[in-house]
């Protein structure tokens, strides 16, 4: 890993982005060109190297990343952008654009997660991860051979039975914010954490205000839930409330 000034990173044409700051203003990204979209947990680890914390902090993802999505629609024969930031980062939009080439692309605002990105939540982290609210002055692109590099490790250590997942990486992919969209993903929450031994991040994604991303992620109807992380990738579509439905697919009896 280097620090990098931004005029240092090359940008492909078609890519997918995801950048994780820290609550003190530092930066850590990836681009890459393959588009496979699993950094979440590389980043963590790689902060967690950097500044030497106890344990990856996973709890940032939710409330401090933003993503960018650089595509080729079929359709159109054009090339477009769909970009999102959450709210706790929106300010660093002139890095944004510096990093992933975005020009005058305003940027949206993803849907604040309630329950993770609190105020009270995040304060009780301050004092295990202290070196995450000082500012480093640190801009640094995890360079995609990297990642490569460490998912062959972790394939290898699958095939050997030796590797426990870092955590879960999952999208819920909803039709508007109903009062049973709220109630299923308070149950859902739940569930999560009272079923899971591991880390995890739950994005939800609304697939009227994101119809690109429910194409992307070949989403036909909802509800549904897709399990991005770890491999293979899985979804359920419809009721989340089946416990053991649900943990099957995640592939926790397996973990």
């Amino acid at each position: 890993m280097t620090k990098l000034s931004t005029d240092q990173v090359s940008k492909p044409q078609l890519f997918k982005g995801i950048a994780l700051f820290t609550p003190g203003g530092d930066l850590i990204y990836c681009i890459d060109p393959s588009k496979q979209g699993r950094w979440h947990l590389h980043l963590c680890a790689a902060l967690q190297e950097m500044l030497d914390l106890s344990e990856p902090p996973h709890f940032l993802v939710p409330c401090y990343t933003a993503t960018i999505d650089h595509w080729f629609n079929p359709r159109t024969q054009q090339i477009q952008t769909f970009a999102e930031a959450y709210p706790a980062v929106m300010r660093h939009q002139s890095v944004l654009k510096a990093i992933f080439g975005t020009g005058d692309i305003v940027w949206q605002t993803a849907p604040w997660q309630e329950g993770l990105c609190d105020r009270m939540v995040l304060a009780t982290y301050r004092a295990s991860f202290p070196q995450l609210w000082e500012d480093h002055d640190l801009i640094v692109r995890l360079d995609r051979a990297e990642i490569a590099s460490q998912y062959q490790q972790n394939q290898l250590h699958l095939q050997q039975g030796k590797l426990n997942t870092q955590g879960y990486v999952l999208r819920l992919f909803v039709a508007g914010h109903s009062a049973a969209t709220e109630r299923s993903l308070k149950n859902l929450h739940q569930l999560l954490e009272r079923s899971l031994g591991y880390p995890y991040t739950l994005k939800v994604i609304d697939v009227f205000t994101h119809p690109e991303q429910a194409e992307i992620d070949q989403v036909s109807a909802t509800p549904t839930l897709v399990k991005v992380w770890p491999h293979p990738i899985r979804r359920i579509v419809g009721n989340l409330d089946n416990v053991e439905k649900l943990l099957q697919m995640l592939g926790a009896k397996e973990i």
